[in-house]
């Protein structure tokens, strides 16, 4: 009996231990599945190795230009062993290119903009920045700031931060993208919060609202000839908060066909009136 006595207690003493911990246990999440306590460490981190790169380039004839701009939009990895330049006060990881000769005036270059991780919180985005060189390696135009905006689409190829530049300078012989200061120092409109955390349910996400993704000094940039697909995404993209609508049905009265509106008829094609003396029966003067 008391050797059944002392299992009994063996057993059901780390029950009790175990069941006093449930709530500790319920809050432990693995690593992989926490969000940063510092949201901006990554971006920091970037941003450092980026200044304690050393800079190949001090002047846009130093670039190489072998590789012709491909003839849709291409994956490219920015970052710690990448090129980089100082010109002008500004440092930047860069792509250069020569432009082909036998397109025709004017066309589009699409770019496509990954976030840098899995938390929409601590993620950033390379912004491009975008010049054309003459054949003296000179600018043609002033540098342009490529603004993003977001597309979701039905695969990862269409989803993303995406933006457009239009080549339309005969004198342009070479393009070379890079992220100026100010592109590094703005943001990204995204329709989509930050990850709502839950110990419950780790992977539950909170997909409401909006807010801004930051711009970092490197990433993975999408560059080339626009395609079909990029174009779709370009023009359908979000750029920002959309402005008050008036209402469900009267955006649909106004982009569908009117007939679709109108009034309803009874069964003799009469319209029915909103006044008693148009539905009562007219007089007849036969018997």
């Amino acid at each position: 009996m008391r050797h059944r006595y002392l299992a009994a207690v063996a057993i059901v003493l780390p029950l009790i231990a175990l069941l006093s911990g449930c709530h500790d246990v319920k809050e432990f999440v693995p690593p992989n599945l926490r969000p940063p306590e510092n949201p901006t460490s990554q971006l920091d981190h970037a941003r450092k190795s980026l200044q304690d790169a050393t800079p190949c380039c001090s002047s846009f004839a130093d670039f190489s230009y072998q590789a012709q701009l491909p003839w849709q939009p291409k994956r490219f990895e920015l970052g710690p062993g990448s090129s980089v330049f100082s010109l002008n006060g500004q440092r930047s990881y860069f792509l250069s290119f020569r432009l082909p000769v036998d397109a025709k005036l004017p066309y589009r270059i699409g770019v496509k903009s990954e976030l840098s991780g899995r938390w929409l919180r601590s993620s950033y985005l390379f912004a491009p920045t975008v010049v054309l060189l003459d054949e003296a390696f000179q600018p043609v135009g002033d540098q342009q700031d490529i603004g993003l905006c977001q597309h979701v689409g039905w695969s990862s190829d269409t989803t993303g931060a995406f933006g457009s530049y239009t080549v339309k300078e005969p004198r342009a012989r070479y393009v070379v993208v890079f992220s100026s200061a100010a592109q590094q120092a703005g943001n990204t409109y995204w329709e989509q919060s930050p990850a709502a955390f839950s110990a419950e349910a780790p992977i539950n996400m909170n997909a409401a609202g909006s807010f801004k993704i930051a711009h970092g000094p490197d990433g993975v940039l999408w560059f080339g000839m626009m395609d079909k697909a990029y174009a779709g995404a370009v023009d359908n993209a979000v750029c920002g908060k959309a402005p008050p609508g008036e209402g469900v049905l009267n955006t649909l009265r106004n982009v569908l066909p009117i007939p679709l509106w109108s009034e309803p008829s009874d069964n003799s094609g009469n319209k029915p009136s909103g006044s008693d003396a148009s539905r009562a029966p007219t007089s007849s003067n036969k018997p």
